[in-house]
């Protein structure tokens, strides 16, 4: 067995125990969505303030509520429609709660320039999960590029544990446009594949003459 699969099942067993205590105790899974947006909060006031190290730990803290709510889920059967939709919402508060709180950190010590950057990685985290989201509403599955929100998550956590948010955000700018481009080119493909093997309408033939 390797050290990662060592520690990926250490952890794993963690998770499952954890799932396990939540399940029995009855907690509705979007409870736990809610917890992780309001632990999200959190974090941004300490982003806001400064704290980047014991932001990077709450936001790893808030993850585990993240991990955990669609397995309470699934463990109690309460997997619905709408919990899937409103997991996904919460999501998006609490990605833009996070950055918001680098925003007001960033005009607190008149850093305009990674006032702006901040921005445009909000704006391309944002447009990531847009584009997927509109993007099956024409095809099946638009799963692709590789800055989704757990690669997010991790970045901004490594940022705040080793005080190099600077740079992660610079990354997070890059990768997550780089993605969106990604999808829309993706899509395009795709729409055209379907469009091309639908079958084309004949056109009627012209109708004989009487001789």
């Amino acid at each position: 067995m390797t050290a990662s699969r060592g520690i990926g099942l250490f952890f794993g067993a963690i998770i499952d125990r954890i799932v396990r205590w939540l399940a029995l105790s009855r907690i509705h899974p979007n409870v736990l969505t809610f917890i992780g947006l309001v632990i999200n909060i959190v974090a941004a006031w300490l982003f806001a303030t400064g704290w980047f190290r014991w932001a990077g730990i709450v936001v790893i803290c808030a993850g585990l509520f993240d991990m955990v709510d669609g397995r309470v889920a699934r463990a109690t059967k309460q997997v619905t429609r709408f919990g899937g939709f409103f997991d996904s919402v919460i999501d998006r508060y609490s990605d833009l709660a996070l950055y918001m709180g680098l925003l007001v950190y960033y005009a607190s010590i008149n850093r305009f320039f990674y006032i702006v950057l901040t921005a445009i990685v909000m704006t391309g985290s944002v447009m990531v999960s847009y584009t997927r989201a509109r993007a099956e509403n024409a095809i099946p599955k638009c799963k692709v590029g590789f800055l989704e929100r757990p690669e997010r998550i991790v970045l901004i956590i490594l940022g705040a544990l080793g005080n190099r948010m600077a740079a992660v955000l610079w990354v997070i700018a890059v990768l997550s446009n780089l993605t969106v481009i990604h999808r829309m080119i993706h899509t395009w493909r795709e729409c055209k594949r379907l469009e091309d093997a639908e079958p084309r309408d004949l056109p009627e033939a012209a109708p004989k003459s009487m001789a």
